[in-house]
């Protein structure tokens, strides 16, 4: 291990705040390269919202629902007894065993790495004190020559909508739902909405999803979307595009939802999940004269370096893309631009996209709407799930595969795929996508050979489908 050096005047070398994945990757890279390393953590345990209430925990559910799903529609189990019925409240303990598992290996990360863990809340002295709030000792000031802000963000909480209210939720505290509901509203049809509107529809809970806009995630490619809007119409899922909430009515019985088109609609409970803010309120940037914006979000260079040369932000703290998996590379280039004095290493340009829907989503490169806008001459390649052997064995035929080539080069410009494990199958092909000096072509897909039975054939089927529609 590299000894560890650091400047007199200061307590540390670097000190971030958040351990969430932006804050790790910063952590262990400069941990790494023998700089003196502080966190600070304002809950208990280590990992951030990602860990405790985003990420990691949707992402149990929706396996634990989705195993469930696998079991039902099973020709294996039709002649068992399935009168049982799985509820939040019971998918919840797999979560929770899921959570406590990272925290555990995550914690170990920091003491393994002689990375000093404060618990408390942070807020800025000046550019490089930091003044430590941790409940019934009296407050502490440290220093370091770096700062990181890692901060993350939080449900949008409108100040119109009471969320003290025991049948209003937001992301955060739906996991502490404990009623087994029959009905609910989600309010916002963005990744988050959406991946709950399959969580609960899964279990068999009636779902209204109102969506502001005019269709589900109009960031992905049409084509895609459209597919997760067609399998939630097809199980029971009420959407409702274009719409504006006018205010939420808590009743003793469920909730009442007024919209600003006149509608009405009453569920058991709802969840609120329209937008997230920066956690920047309570840091005191005043005393360092940083400003966030509307939205809590601070601006950063090509480095992660704020306006304030020595203090840097990573993650949902400066907004796009907000992934965890780009967080955890923004942290690792903001930490080797502090080792460096500058970092020559930048986020890859076509960030993969996951969305943990039933089924799953998934995208790298762009899409037909960008393509044709670019006027590109692009080709379409297409491999139906159905057809896979590996997909009819597993019972997982729902989906397809979706390339996007050029016309001339053959070169990938993008990778579409909708059904189960597409966010692992994407990656097959963004490795082909990264290839230099002639690599990235789909011909790579028709001359290469799979295992059979696999879903990662369905490159091949979707290549030379696509290498069939050219003349």
């Amino acid at each position: 291990m590299v000894k560890a050096t650091q400047s007199k005047a200061y307590d540390f070398d670097a000190i971030i705040i958040g351990t969430g994945p932006g804050g790790e990757g910063a952590a262990m890279n400069l941990a790494k390269s023998g700089k003196t390393v502080a966190v600070i953590e304002r809950h208990p345990q280590v990992g951030g919202g990602c860990t405790h209430w985003g990420t990691i925990p949707s992402k149990a559910l929706r396996h634990s629902v989705s195993r469930y799903i696998e079991y039902k529609e099973n020709p294996l189990f039709q002649m068992e007894d399935q009168s049982s019925n799985l509820t939040f409240p019971h998918i919840l303990k797999h979560a929770a065993g899921v959570i406590r598992k990272q925290v555990q290996l995550r914690s170990s990360f920091y003491e393994r790495n002689r990375v000093k863990v404060f618990q408390g809340n942070a807020s800025f002295v000046d550019a490089h004190q930091i003044r430590l709030e941790q409940e019934g000792s009296p407050d502490q000031i440290i220093s370091a020559e770096h700062i990181i802000l890692a901060t993350g963000s939080r449900p949008y909480r409108p100040q119109n909508v009471d969320f003290t209210h025991s049948r209003i939720f937001d992301s955060d505290t739906i996991l502490s739902l404990t009623d087994d509901v029959r009905h609910i509203i989600i309010f916002g049809a963005g990744v988050i909405g959406c991946e709950y509107a399959s969580i609960f529809r899964g279990l068999g809970v009636r779902v209204d999803l109102v969506n502001t806009r005019d269709r589900l995630l109009s960031f992905m490619d049409a084509e895609i979307s459209d597919a997760l809007s067609y399998h939630f119409w097809n199980s029971g899922v009420t959407i409702r595009h274009g719409e504006e909430f006018d205010r939420i009515e808590g009743c003793a019985d469920g909730v009442i939802l007024h919209l600003q088109s006149g509608k009405k609609m009453k569920a058991d409970c709802i969840l609120f999940a329209n937008g997230r803010t920066g956690n920047t309120d309570k840091l005191n940037l005043n005393a360092i004269g940083l400003k966030a914006d509307s939205r809590g979000q601070l601006k950063v260079n090509d480095n992660y370096q704020t306006e304030v040369p020595n203090i840097y932000a990573v993650g949902d703290v400066i907004g796009y893309p907000s992934l965890a998996s780009a967080a955890y590379d923004q942290g690792r280039i903001a930490a080797n631009s502090i080792i460096h004095g500058n970092c020559s290493t930048y986020l890859i340009d076509d960030i993969p996209v996951g969305i943990y829907t039933i089924p799953e989503m998934s995208s790298v490169g762009k899409n037909e709407q960008e393509l044709t806008a670019a006027r590109v001459p692009y080709e379409v390649g297409r491999a139906q799930f159905k057809h896979l052997a590996r997909a009819q064995i597993a019972n997982t035929s729902v989906g397809s595969l979706k390339l996007l080539f050029h016309r001339d080069t053959k070169e990938i410009l993008g990778i579409h795929c909708f059904g189960e494990r597409a966010a692992e199958i994407v990656h097959i092909g963004q490795a082909i996508m990264m290839q230099k000096n002639g690599g990235n072509t789909i011909e790579y897909f028709v001359h290469t050979t799979f295992n059979y039975p696999t879903m990662a054939e369905a490159y091949r089927v979707a290549a030379l489908n696509g290498l069939n529609r050219l003349f």
